[in-house]
């Protein structure tokens, strides 16, 4: 009766936990855009219920601070990101085909989501002064790096090469593009962001060696 006792109580518990933790993804998720507008500096938990639907107590229970909501929120941002990424990768038939698809995914989203990637970009920026970001913002990455990987990874299968580096350097060569398209669209330079498009398929074949 006491095992039988401790597993409901266990069920009851894992419960609650789920509960709890869907309730953070949505908040995170609804607060998202309002992050973002504001950016890292200017955020408070009082200064986002104010432009949410939601008041400062419901979002102090569930996050911990500022930095535990702009994380949370992020990361769920980050999982629609790699999904639109997988896609691409999963119904491309062509080397071809799958690196015009990225280089329009990668742009499309740079230009529509334009303040959710500053977002992203603050927070990274910020674990360079505040220890407590460094691990979540390392986790994240390592989700971004693994993503831009299966794409290269794909992408050298199809035209029978191999990738030319690592992922890290992949990585860091892609985001490199996609922070500097950012900035030129923030900034409205229309021209530098359309010569990043141009250039990013030879950004691209230069990551795969040649059959």
């Amino acid at each position: 009766m006491t095992d039988v006792a401790e597993s409901k109580q266990d069920r009851i518990a894992r419960r609650q936990v789920d509960k709890f933790d869907a309730r953070r993804t949505e908040l995170a998720v609804a607060t998202l855009h309002t992050l973002a507008e504001l950016g890292y500096a200017r955020t408070s938990l009082r200064e986002i219920a104010q432009n949410s639907e939601f008041s400062h107590g419901v979002l102090h229970y569930y996050f911990a601070d500022k930095r535990d909501l702009i994380t949370e929120a992020v990361r769920q941002y980050e999982v629609v990101c790699v999904t639109k990424y997988d896609e691409v990768v999963a119904t491309a038939t062509s080397a071809e085909q799958l690196r015009d698809e990225f280089v329009a995914t990668f742009f499309d989203t740079l230009c529509q989501d334009a303040t959710l990637h500053r977002l992203w970009y603050d927070l990274r920026n910020q674990s360079l002064f505040d220890e407590s970001f460094r691990a979540d913002v390392l986790e994240i990455d390592s989700h971004r790096e693994a993503m831009v990987w299966r794409v290269i990874s794909r992408y050298a299968e199809l035209r029978g090469g191999e990738p030319a580096g690592s992922p890290a350097v992949a990585y860091v060569t892609l985001d490199g593009v996609f922070q500097r398209a950012l900035l030129h669209h923030l900034a409205g330079n229309a021209d530098a962001v359309a010569q990043l498009r141009a250039e990013l398929p030879d950004a691209i074949d230069l990551l795969v060696t040649k059959p």
